[in-house]
């Protein structure tokens, strides 16, 4: 077999796993869209719909998994590949964590309606879905990034993640705010406090994502580095 042969094959390999991760991501973008407009709709058909698709998202993280572990046994990736096969490999683990995070959403859904509790309630539901739109948001794209491999996209990303957080901080007052005025929302306001945790994470997630490509482009680890290092590793 020519080596011609082997890099086509190997090439068409990546491109394969490479479209599947996009896949899984589209998957799970939509899946925490779905449990947002549960929450928001108070629908527990689609939040039994989200948890069907963690299932899928499940499957499919297990088949790329060894599918990668395939490559690297039969092709000896030179090391901008295996990087790349890192990152992958990386980038799955964390696009599953957001399908946990959209599950977790929906079993909050679930609980909720099992208690009694309506979207007729008192309850900052718009501010939650609010917070949800920017994490949606950054994890699209962030998987723009990894699909253009664009370390300077990907830096955006790492940035933006703070506004996120911004908008858990202000989420958390005006919670402790609504227990203290109405005792009747505590139980609920504490679900929704885990709820908007799990959107925080959503785009802790993405924000991972987008140090795998900054680190499959330029090659450095940038992980728990001053946001003025990163800057320095992109440009």
């Amino acid at each position: 077999m020519s080596d011609k042969h082997i890099s086509t094959q190997f090439d068409a390999d990546l491109s394969g796993i490479s479209t599947r991760v996009l896949e899984m991501g589209g998957m799970v973008e939509a899946q925490v869209a779905q449990a947002i407009y549960a929450l928001t709709h108070f629908s527990g058909e689609t939040a039994s719909r989200v948890l069907k698709t963690e299932e899928r998202v499940n499957a499919m993280e297990i088949e790329i998994d060894r599918d990668l572990s395939t490559i690297i046994a039969r092709r000896q990736p030179t090391a901008r590949d295996l990087r790349l096969l890192i990152a992958i490999s990386k980038t799955i683990g964390n696009l599953e964590r957001v399908g946990d995070e959209a599950a977790r959403i929906a079993r909050t859904v679930q609980r909720l309606m099992n208690t009694g509790v309506s979207n007729k309630m008192r309850l900052p539901v718009g501010d939650l879905s609010f917070e949800a739109d920017l994490a949606i948001a950054l994890l699209r794209k962030s998987l723009d990034a990894f699909a253009r491999l664009d370390a300077s996209q990907a830096l955006q990303v790492i940035k933006q993640d703070n506004e996120i957080d911004v908008e858990f901080d202000g989420l958390m007052r005006k919670l402790v705010t609504y227990m203290m005025e109405d005792p009747r929302t505590i139980s609920a306001s504490i679900d929704l406090v885990f709820v908007a945790k799990a959107i925080e994470r959503v785009g802790d997630h993405a924000k991972n994502l987008a140090e795998q490509v900054i680190y499959v482009v330029k090659g450095t680890d940038v992980r728990h580095t001053p946001m003025g290092d990163v800057e320095s590793v992109v440009s």
